[in-house]
């Protein structure tokens, strides 16, 4: 299939589009909650599978392992002997790390990186490195709606570019960006705008994809994305400003009062998943090829991979 005629029937109601890199979609930029890193030299997008690494670490560790030493100290503060600290420490301390070696030795899939120096991006697809150069890039954006007798209709929209394998460029793959589901192309069109103001105007740009001194949007876009371990944070600050607006009068709700149980038993278990995850995440960081890392180094080679292919 060439990308540049989709291969789309005539009757069909799924509207594709084909965006560049030099032309704006007519969006503003918009993250999706998938950027793992933006920096100023370059952009990560997380590649699919294991996005709940440390959730094991977290319900063994945070709610186990937190829950028994609270039991052991209890058990010392009431009877002054430590013996019952101790075993509840020998109990505890394997259910934290035994799932916390398992999770961070293991690797988790590279992303997907936009290289704002060399101007190219890079995939790593069972230890083959692929790449694309980003000027003259081109991304399909596909609508379809996915229909079912428990969902209904519910419309999605697929983001892929076409990347080829280093030194064999006669091997390409179509790499997603991101999920498709629960997606406009609309939504697509926008975080392509996000990637092309990264690209092409960045680091940091304005709401409008136009070049910034200033992070604020780029900050403002990136703290959209969820965090289980900001969830009690964020409940309280509802919490006030639902005191404010109800005058003093009750505003409290069944929800609320749930929320204000819940949240804080489950806060150890989120923190200790995101802390596992961030390790195994800087873990892998070291599995991209030198020919890559070097060319994250402010002061590293220039050349881009399809140049190098072309001796």
């Amino acid at each position: 299939m060439d990308i540049d005629t989709p291969a789309t029937p005539p009757d069909s109601a799924a509207p594709t589009v084909i965006l560049e890199a030099s032309k704006p979609t007519g969006e503003q930029p918009m993250e999706l909650f998938i950027t793992d890193e933006h920096t100023e030299n370059y952009l990560t997008l997380q590649a699919s599978g294991d996005s709940d690494r440390g959730m094991l670490t977290g319900v063994l560790g945070g709610m186990g392992g937190v829950g028994g030493m609270g039991l052991g100290l209890l058990s010392f503060i009431q009877s002054g002997e430590l013996e019952g600290l101790f075993i509840m420490l020998a109990i505890c301390a394997p259910l934290f790390l035994a799932p916390f070696l398992w999770e961070t030795l293991r690797p988790l899939p590279l992303p997907i990186l936009f290289n704002r120096r060399t101007r190219e991006v890079y995939f790593d697809h069972e230890g083959d490195l692929y790449h694309s150069p980003w000027d003259g890039i081109k991304a399909v954006a596909n609508e379809f709606q996915l229909v079912g007798t428990q969902i209904g209709g519910m419309k999605n929209a697929s983001l892929e570019i076409r990347m080829w394998k280093f030194e064999e460029p006669e091997s390409a793959l179509m790499i997603s960006l991101g999920a498709p589901f629960g997606k406009s192309l609309a939504m697509q069109k926008g975080f392509w705008e996000y990637i092309r103001s990264y690209m092409n105007n960045g680091p940091y740009f304005d709401e409008d994809g136009n070049h910034s001194e200033s992070d604020a949007f780029v900050k403002s876009q990136l703290a959209v994305r969820p965090k289980m371990s900001d969830s009690f944070k964020q409940t309280l600050a509802q919490l006030k400003q639902a005191k404010k607006d109800a005058g003093g009068k009750n505003y409290l709700t069944g929800n609320d009062v749930a929320k204000l149980i819940l949240e804080p038993i489950l806060y150890p278990n989120d923190r200790i998943q995101e802390f596992t995850y961030n390790i195994a995440k800087r873990r892998s960081r070291n599995r991209w090829p030198d020919i890559v890392t070097e060319r994250l180094k402010a002061s590293g080679p220039t050349t881009r991979l399809v140049d190098l292919e072309r001796g």
